[in-house]
């Protein structure tokens, strides 16, 4: 990876029963997947504003997993300038992105014995769709266990801010010493929905149980 360049290829995991669904619609954040069941009213504030302790399947039958490794209690210890329902709204209204295949291979782990599909996605071909709506992330924003980094909404540095300058908006926001400008990213985001991802897509991999994805 150059200085502040993307990988030419970048990473989704999704739930295969999720699959139909996605070729169908693409890729949607909780949010937009919560919309599209229909899931409203108290019940919907749960899922979406509190931690999700178990993997749920919605009343259309897309499945959404769980936020096990974000406590609340971490959160609140870690947070700057927000509260923890705030963080859970804001990762649930984002679609995420693996820039590097061991960070993938670790949470294909994390989801046990569920089969799950990989999208190997053109990072240019992304880009060049959804700029204004990238934003790319230094740490794993979906856990906070074992000594969480700090974090906020300057955490999710937009994708052109970053090319131009790094880290910069990251580390005065949350008053962080500077991070060297070529730090790796850890995730990509694009907010809302991808609903024309397959256009993106290089290759799909189903993963079987205890399976992980392997380099050519």
């Amino acid at each position: 990876m150059g200085l502040r360049t993307l990988p030419a290829r970048i990473y989704h995991l999704a739930e295969a029963a999720n699959w139909p669904s996605i070729r169908r619609s693409g890729l949607l954040s909780t949010t937009a997947l919560l919309d599209q069941a229909g899931v409203r009213g108290k019940e919907r504030e749960r899922i979406e504003r509190s931690q999700r302790l178990e993997h749920l399947v919605l009343p259309n039958g897309v499945q959404v997993r769980d936020q096990k490794p974000l406590p609340a209690r971490a959160l609140a210890a870690c947070l700057v300038g927000m509260q923890p329902s705030e963080w859970y709204g804001l990762i649930n209204a984002q679609v995420f992105f693996w820039l590097d295949m061991d960070r993938l291979n670790r949470q294909r782990l994390a989801c046990g014995s569920r089969p799950q599909v990989v999208l190997v996605i053109d990072a240019e071909r992304l880009v060049a769709r959804y700029d204004e709506r990238i934003a790319l992330s230094r740490i794993n924003s979906g856990n906070a266990r074992r000594r969480p980094a700090r974090r906020g909404r300057c955490t999710f540095v937009p994708y052109r801010e970053w090319v131009n300058s790094g880290w910069l908006s990251e580390t005065e926001g949350l008053g962080r010493c500077p991070r060297a400008r070529n730090h790796p990213p850890a995730e990509l985001t694009v907010a809302g929905d991808a609903t024309d991802i397959m256009n993106c897509v290089i290759e799909v991999h189903r993963l079987k149980p205890g399976e992980l994805l392997r380099s050519p």
